[in-house]
């Protein structure tokens, strides 16, 4: 579930970025935004409304498929009983309950991810918000995700980390986990992207 609304969050208020070298004297900041989302205090309830939700869905579900499974093994039984135009209507009809429950299935999904993305949206408005005020206040030229750099000089001035800036200013304290990356920049390469200091990456 966290991977999920972590890439729900990346494609909702990250910027697309252009891979070109950063330009001399660009100042590039880059947070850990899987890290700032997951230590933001409604995250937590936002998982066990989605983890509920998931749950009644698959019941749901579950209740349909074994009343599929029911009425196949009924027709598997008697089919040898049928006419061959009641076994043929009586194909008909559970091709058409398969179906139904393939698209039931589908909609479910989609219903789940609409409301996903519903109770994501004031949570990465925020962290958008956080980003752009701590980019604004440091001067920075671009912002990326830390996941999206592949090195990292850390004794480059050029290069920072606004992770605990954006924690602070969303009221939070940054928890890092060993499965964390150490994101860098590698002077002359990496993602950048275009404009100025607003855009979180």
């Amino acid at each position: 579930m966290v991977n999920r609304l972590s890439s729900l969050a990346a494609g909702v208020v990250l910027l697309a970025f252009l891979f070109a070298p950063p330009a001399q004297g660009q100042r590039i900041g880059y947070a850990n935004q899987e890290a700032l989302l997951a230590n933001m205090p409604e995250m937590s309830e936002i998982q066990k409304k989605l983890q509920r939700a998931a749950r009644q869905q698959q019941q749901e579900l579950q209740k349909e498929q074994k009343e599929f499974q029911r009425q196949m093994q009924q027709f598997q039984q008697q089919q040898s009983l049928l006419s061959d135009s009641a076994r043929a209507q009586r194909q008909r009809e559970l091709r058409q309950m398969q179906q139904k429950l393939q698209k039931s299935s589908q909609q479910r999904q989609q219903e789940l991810r609409k409301q996903e993305r519903k109770l994501m949206q004031p949570l990465l408005q925020d962290l958008q918000n956080a980003i752009e005020t701590v980019s604004s206040q440091q001067n920075l030229d671009v912002v990326l995700r830390s996941q999206a750099l592949l090195d990292v000089n850390e004794s480059s001035s050029s290069v920072v980390n606004i992770s605990p800036d954006v924690a602070q200013q969303l009221g939070i304290q940054l928890q890092q986990t060993p499965q964390e990356p150490s994101p860098s920049v590698e002077p002359g390469g990496g993602p950048t992207t275009g404009g100025g200091g607003g855009g979180g990456q």
